[in-house]
């Protein structure tokens, strides 16, 4: 099994490259973002809670996120086959690292690597004002931008000394087209 976690600062192309990952190694997408957006979509009590946490430019509790990704792992285990997990936007805090591996052994699984994609500060601001500028998501602003960097740079950098601790961090350069990341992206699997 290949379990992989994507990560990288807002706009360095996390869900655009999980996209891919999934497709050509078969592995259920798990994307925080998107389960959250769906929980907000569906009016949910999370949704609402969750909402207004995104709105703020702040992290959702490690609770709630640990919660929603049990059961869409227990959901989908059942249902389909595939060969792991990648793992898009979450963790986020070494604190939900330590969480997400008890959720992974009480699934049986173990993760594989965290890819890293590495972006330059200038060019991740420029990505996400497009980004709102096309998809409407009210968090694509330059003032949400911002806070969204700086919890970014203080809680989730972190994470990676916590895999390179283990021996499970690769950093990719994460500039360039889609294609040559993506390429980068199956060099580093590949080596596993």
């Amino acid at each position: 099994m290949l379990n992989i976690i994507i990560c990288g600062a807002p706009g360095s192309g996390k869900g655009t490259q999980s996209a891919l990952i999934k497709d050509k190694y078969n592995l259920l997408h798990l994307s925080t973002g998107d389960l959250l957006r769906a929980e907000i979509a569906a009016k949910s009590d999370l949704g609402r809670v969750a909402e207004s946490y995104i709105a703020n430019g702040q992290l959702v509790p490690d609770s709630m996120i640990i919660d929603i990704l049990d059961k869409a792992i227990s959901e989908r285990e059942a249902a389909d086959t595939y060969n792991g997990l990648i793992l898009d936007g979450f963790p986020r805090t070494v604190a939900q690292a330590e969480a997400l591996e008890g959720l992974l052994k009480k699934h049986g699984k173990e993760l594989s690597v965290l890819l890293d994609l590495a972006v330059d500060e200038a060019e991740l601001v420029d990505r996400l004002i497009k980004r709102g500028q096309t998809s409407g998501r009210s968090d694509d602003n330059l003032e949400t931008i911002k806070k969204r960097l700086d919890v970014y740079h203080e809680k989730t950098e972190p994470v990676n000394d916590y895999y390179k601790k283990q021996g499970k961090y690769v950093a990719i350069p994460g500039m360039g087209s889609i294609d040559e990341i993506f390429g980068r992206i199956c060099e580093a699997i590949e080596k596993l």
